[in-house]
């Protein structure tokens, strides 16, 4: 059987998709298509707003929801993940690359579709060689700083639309907010009362009838007063028309300089759509009961990216709006991703060229409410009342994202993290242990939680942490400050311990011999133990220190402790101690 089982698995693994395939069945299949339909009309304003924010053609929003989305559905591991163009990867793409090109010009599209191969490529690599774990070490505050960031400057860079006034593009965020603050006078009033119809009739729908896509209808009613103020006569730009096709073959570039060049703004968006993809998923699979794994998901979002770097889609990930939508919808698996693309594209065929009614300012409008919802107020103020390290983390994440490259604020926050779990790592807690006379045989009982009288020759704690080379500084200074001869590390609460730990217990072993007393050890996992063994650690610790169980362990240890002082001694906290 073991044998029949072993090629499926291995089938499963690289094609994920055969197994909710098998288990689609006719009533799976009329709820995936109609959550598909959902979906494709809410990307629609959607792509074109965000391929807006990237500084891309307004029809590379919705290309890239189509081949990215199938290919990311057909090899992720969650079965209600929507993948499209972001906000935040979107103003990270503008960044990048608006230094390098004219936005919307050919060059810049090229530039686009390279950075987009090499963050999927990246994304590719990290998925095959299982480092699908990579994002959890990117704490929930950098995420959250990072995406408030990115969308104060999304609204920010949207103002001179809502207002219809001239800033040149590309400028920095304070630059941008000095500019409109001396150009405010120059105010298109038509264009601001098409943003504020837009924003307000987006926000009733949502409030009223919210079974209705609201972006969509409101981005219809600024139209229609676009159109009877007078567009042209009022110089209201309008968006342009989309060309009604299928997304075309694209080449990106190739260029040794280019790839270089694009790299670092390639691993921060690699890293940032991998974080973006698997939290979504993570949060939705809390609610559909559905295990993620996360390594399928990194080759997912990375075939995606690859795909559509040669299917004109600019750089995708996760969409945490259209996620929702399609999990409230009633889809059941990745089917209904591929019929919300499959579904765009017709929807593309069929009223690409309406957009060229679409006012600026109207898609500015939603772009105002998107940023306002990228910004988590619920989490800012949890995170701000729990723990003051991680609001600061938050903190400097979100004015990084503001003043500085988009890629580099990314790995601020990516280092800020790893300081944070280095920082926590490097501290393991250390506890002290004494027997409860009042429990069943006298149970090792935290010192803190129950004031309980100790040995004076001898100190028991339990070390709850690994022992590698960041803690061996702390736990070695602990030791060090105990005053007793003998101490007995109860290790049950030590997962692993390095080169470096090792070596720290085989000195602090033979620094308490030289006093004449001892290092004893009990419950030590057999993982730990090994690197005694291997390592030939056990010549300065001495087997005979190591015991199975904590009982033993002390047994031996009073047979050599000082006999006169425990004669005289009151505690008697052990069994044993009764002989004296």
């Amino acid at each position: 059987m073991n044998h029949q089982s072993t090629p499926s698995s291995i089938w499963i693994r690289i094609f994920p998709f055969l197994l909710w395939l098998r288990q689609s069945n006719a009533q799976s299949i009329r709820a995936d298509v109609m959550a598909g339909v959902t979906g494709a009309v809410i990307v629609l304003p959607q792509g074109v707003a965000y391929a807006m924010i990237a500084g891309m053609p307004p029809e590379y929003g919705l290309y890239a929801a189509i081949v990215p989305a199938i290919i990311a559905a057909l090899f992720g591991s969650s079965w209600h993940l929507i993948s499209g163009p972001t906000a935040a990867l979107s103003i990270v793409v503008f960044t990048t690359i608006s230094p390098m090109a004219t936005p919307g010009s050919s060059e810049f599209v090229q530039l686009a579709l390279t950075l987009t191969l090499l963050a999927g490529l990246f994304q590719l690599v990290l998925g095959l060689v299982r480092m699908g774990t990579l994002v959890n070490f990117i704490s929930h505050s950098v995420v959250i700083g990072f995406t408030s960031g990115a969308a104060i400057l999304i609204a920010t860079s949207q103002l001179k639309n809502v207002f219809g006034i001239d800033i040149p593009s590309g400028e920095s965020f304070a630059h941008t907010w000095v500019e409109l603050f001396h150009e405010i006078d120059q105010t298109n009033y038509y264009n601001l009362l098409v943003a504020v119809v837009t924003i307000m009739v987006a926000l009733a729908i949502k409030k009223w009838l919210n079974k209705i896509p609201n972006m969509l209808i409101a981005m219809i009613v600024g139209s229609v007063l676009a159109f009877f103020l007078g567009a042209e006569e009022h110089g209201i730009a309008l968006v342009g028309s989309i060309p009604a096709e299928l997304p075309p073959f694209s080449s990106p570039s190739f260029s040794f300089s280019i790839l270089r060049d694009l790299m670092p703004g390639a691993l921060a968006i690699g890293l940032l759509g991998l974080v973006e993809a698997v939290s979504i998923a993570r949060s939705v699979a809390i609610y559909s009961n559905q295990r993620i794994d996360g390594n399928q998901e990194f080759i997912g979002q990375g075939l995606s990216n690859i795909a559509g770097a040669f299917f004109s889609g600019y750089a995708s990930s996760g969409s945490f709006t259209r996620t929702g939508v399609n999990y409230s919808a009633g889809a059941k698996s990745p089917l209904a991703a591929i019929v919300a693309a499959v579904a765009l594209a017709l929807i593309i065929l069929m009223l690409a060229p309406l957009t060229a009614y679409v006012p600026i300012a109207s898609m500015a409008g939603i772009l105002l409410i998107v940023s306002y919802n990228l910004i988590d107020v619920h989490h800012i103020k949890s995170i701000a009342l729990a723990s003051r390290s991680e609001f600061a983390v938050l903190m400097v994440t979100f004015i990084a994202t503001l003043f500085l490259h988009l890629e580099f604020a990314i790995y601020v926050g990516v280092m800020l993290s790893l300081v944070i779990y280095l920082n926590r790592t490097s501290k393991p807690n250390i506890v002290t242990l004494a027997p409860d006379p009042n429990s069943i045989r006298h149970r090792l009982t935290n010192v803190l939680r129950k004031p309980l009288t100790e040995c004076p020759q001898l100190k028991i704690i339990r070390i709850d942490g690994s022992l590698f080379f960041g803690a061996v500084d702390y736990v070695q200074k602990h030791l060090q400050e105990i005053p007793e001869a003998h101490v007995l590390i109860v290790c049950s609460g030590i997962n692993f311990i390095d080169v470096a730990g090792a070596e720290m217990l085989a000195h602090e072993a033979k620094r308490r011999r030289a006093l004449g007393g001892g290092l004893y050890f009990s419950n030590m996992k057999i993982r730990a133990r090994n690197i005694f063994e291997r390592g030939g650690y056990l010549a300065d610790i001495n087997p005979e220190m190591i015991f199975d169980v904590k009982t033993d362990a002390i047994k031996t240890i009073i047979a050599r402790l000082e006999t006169a002082r425990c004669h005289s001694c009151s505690a008697r906290i052990f069994e044993e101690c009764q002989q004296f």
